[in-house]
């Protein structure tokens, strides 16, 4: 909820739609399990990376998309923000924060280089996921394996 980009609808449709997040290992499996990751045709020398696999989650991969709309603002800290993170954490309060600045100058510097303005949403959408990851893996502790029943 610290985040810009996420409000409570949000925060419940990703983590209805993908469970618990911390059991991916890193934010780049994240990123391929919604879809979000470059295809690639490679033969021999040649690598030649294509358009994202859409693959994974579509439902969750699109409600990130309609969040990554809200970085095209400049970074600042609102009164609606301040109360909708009232309860995180320091260090997600903190994350969100370095988000929020990072999310919307790459927003600036992308659409302003003439990028195709739908490309430049999914490269914030990659950099959101990303740090929704980091969010969850500093602020939401692993959840411990379940223990097997040792015979004996």
């Amino acid at each position: 909820m610290a985040l810009r980009a996420t409000d409570k609808l949000a925060a419940t449709v990703l983590l209805a739609e993908l469970g618990d997040i911390s059991r991916f290992d890193s934010a780049k499996q994240l990123m391929a399990y919604l879809g979000l990751v470059p295809s690639e045709h490679s033969s021999g020398g040649r690598r030649r990376q294509g358009a994202i696999t859409l693959t994974g989650n579509g439902h969750a991969r699109r409600m990130r998309v309609e969040r990554a709309w809200s970085c095209r603002f400049s970074a600042r800290q609102t009164m609606h923000l301040k109360r909708k993170a009232k309860d995180a954490s320091a260090p997600a309060k903190a994350i969100a924060w370095r988000a929020q600045k990072r999310l919307c100058e790459r927003y600036r510097q992308l659409s302003q280089a003439g990028k195709n303005i739908k490309r430049v949403c999914v490269a914030i959408v990659r950099g959101l996921v990303g740090f929704i990851w980091d969010i969850v893996r500093h602020a939401m502790p692993r959840l411990a394996p379940p223990r097997s029943a040792v015979a004996g």
